[in-house]
């Protein structure tokens, strides 16, 4: 039998966050198990626990990987990561790293054997994943190697209809504009048109925002968007790309508001990430742009502040679940085409 909506595969992120309890709400909205065909992957008690927090009904139906290639609806695939009593609640443990790192291994595994056609991960907290052995910059950096994958790649941040990605990305200022090269801005804008293909955008408006104040006021305050960003754009207009800027960064942000662009091309962390987020953080997205498999997580932490409180709000984790799926479909349209 061939299923006719895309399987994803979901796993908790850090137990001890508000990982588990957000699934579970994420499970209890209608519009979910009407989209996709979905694989819990993770303990028993930790799905368990987030039904508790939530005071929601989580249905594991158990399955073993043979009946994947036919399963549909709701499902749950056991794997045993770590013992209840180790899980403790708002603390950083490496048990709890353990858990997100060996449930990732085992979406990861799924989709690479095309078992599952994306992977949505609850907030992982990056002080147990590194306790436990993650031995890289971040998750993005840990699944493109566990995938073998040595392509660009890297964050992607989304809020509603808009995405941004960045030129550069956990480095410190002083080190930014040595950084600026025509190579990372071009990658930056591929990135952005490749991923919103992926999510069903067609002839993407990207927009490139400029390093320096007023975009260098004609060289006065720095001549990388004369020298760099203002070459880039031209030769990607040649191509027929819908791609403008260099657009100073403290405007460039109200067309996105207004809905006048699908993607922002940032030169530095904390410049589209602030605007992003006062624009709207508890619906903000994560997707690890530039991988082979879609993969997406709400953009907000593990909130160690409210966990089990049933108090998080689901609002990102049910953004990143739509997009996922939108993604996970064109991904499965692809790969049949191949």
């Amino acid at each position: 039998m061939t299923h006719q909506k895309p399987r994803i595969a979901i796993i908790p992120g850090d137990p001890s966050g508000i990982g588990p309890e957000l699934i579970a709400k994420l499970l209890n909205e209608p519009s979910v198990t009407e989209a996709a065909d979905i694989v819990l992957v993770g303990d028993q008690h930790v799905w368990s626990q987030g039904a508790r927090q939530a005071d929601l009904p989580v249905p594991l139906n158990e399955i073993t990987e043979t009946d994947l290639p036919t399963q549909s609806g709701l499902s749950w695939l056991p794997i045993d990561t770590l013992p209840a009593e180790d899980v403790r609640i708002a603390q950083v443990t490496v048990a709890g790293g353990t858990c997100s790192l060996r449930c990732l291994d085992k979406a990861l595994d799924l989709a690479t054997a095309g078992l599952v056609e994306g992977v949505l991960f609850g907030p992982f907290n990056k002080a147990a994943l590194t306790a436990a052995g993650l031995n890289a910059e971040d998750e993005h950096r840990y699944m493109a190697r566990y995938l073998g994958f040595t392509g660009y790649h890297s964050e992607i941040n989304v809020l509603d209809d808009l995405m941004t990605t960045r030129v550069t990305s956990h480095i410190g200022l002083k080190d930014v504009a040595e950084r600026i090269t025509p190579d990372a801005v071009n990658k930056a804008i591929k990135l952005a048109a490749d991923t919103l293909h992926r999510a069903g955008k067609e002839r993407p408006h990207i927009a490139v925002a400029a390093l320096n104040p007023h975009a260098g006021d004609n060289g006065k305050f720095g001549r990388e968007e004369i020298d760099i960003l203002e070459p880039v754009v031209k030769a990607a207009q040649e191509k027929q790309m819908h791609v403008t800027g260099p657009w100073p960064s403290d405007t460039v942000f109200l067309k996105a508001k207004r809905g006048e662009v699908d993607a922002v091309v940032t030169m530095y962390h904390d410049q589209g990430q602030i605007a992003i987020k006062l624009m709207g953080f508890e619906r903000g997205v994560t997707v690890a742009g530039g991988l082979p498999i879609p993969v997406a997580t709400p953009a907000h932490g593990t909130a160690f502040d409210i966990a089990g409180q049933n108090v998080a709000n689901v609002g990102a984790t049910l953004q990143a679940f739509h997009l996922l799926v939108r993604m996970a479909a064109n991904h499965r349209a692809t790969r049949a085409s191949a």
